[in-house]
């Protein structure tokens, strides 16, 4: 990017105002004078009276508590309902990070920011999503340690998961799930994978970070604080 451009995003002053600057010798790149017309990236240590300069980028984020019966999609070629209705007028250009399916109620974040999405979602980062599951019948210890070690999906092993009962009647045992992956349909299909169908399954945290009190189908902004500690997982 040209550096008027660079010091005009960041507030500095106009793109004019900014040339002016450069030719005054105010400006530095890496130590060393600007030149007009230098190309920058946030990778330059950049300098104006001294003083450093960082571009500022302004991104939108939102959770969502994601009813069942909506696709993660921007559109859809079977025409049902999306989660974009569901944002607020005004959200801008965000966009689901993973996805959640059809019928899989819970925790969904939505941003513009590029780089947090692909941190959150990349399979190295391993971050833990946990989700509350309903299972018809009950479940044993084998069952459960042979999901806590690991089941195996399309040739390959899960990782290791977290796996707690949490109540349990004669029609349906709930417990909670923790994974740090994300394939395709991962929970039910290990649940399968020991007999057991999957009745009713709701993500309620990424990390820390949870739905509150965030009603069923409705939307807010993350605090600063939340999409710090995001940042941060």
């Amino acid at each position: 990017m040209r550096i008027n451009k660079f010091l005009a995003e960041c507030g500095v002053a106009s793109r004019r105002a900014c040339d002016k600057l450069i030719e005054s010798g105010a400006v530095l790149v890496n130590g060393k004078k600007a030149a007009i017309g230098d190309d920058v990236s946030e990778k330059d240590e950049i300098t104006v009276d001294g003083q450093p300069v960082k571009r500022k980028l302004v991104h939108s984020y939102y959770i969502m508590n994601k009813p069942k019966g909506y696709v993660c999609t921007v559109k859809d070629d079977k025409d049902r309902k999306t989660v974009m209705s569901l944002l607020p007028e005004g959200a801008g250009r965000v966009y689901p990070v993973g996805r959640l399916d059809y019928d899989t109620e819970g925790l969904l974040l939505f941003t513009d920011d590029g780089d947090l999405a692909f941190r959150l979602t990349h399979p190295k980062s391993e971050i833990p999503k946990t989700y509350l599951v309903r299972i018809e019948g009950a479940i044993g210890d084998k069952e459960l340690n042979r999901l806590r070690a690991g089941v195996e999906l399309d040739g390959k092993l899960t990782g290791k998961s977290k796996v707690k009962v949490i109540e349990t009647d004669k029609q349906y045992t709930k417990l909670h799930v923790t994974i740090n992956e994300g394939r395709n349909r991962q929970v039910r299909r290990m649940f399968e994978c020991v007999g057991k169908q999957v009745d009713f399954l709701k993500r309620i945290r990424i990390g820390d970070l949870g739905l509150g009190s965030l009603a069923r189908g409705k939307v807010r902004r993350l605090s600063d604080e939340e999409v710090f500690y995001l940042s941060n997982l």
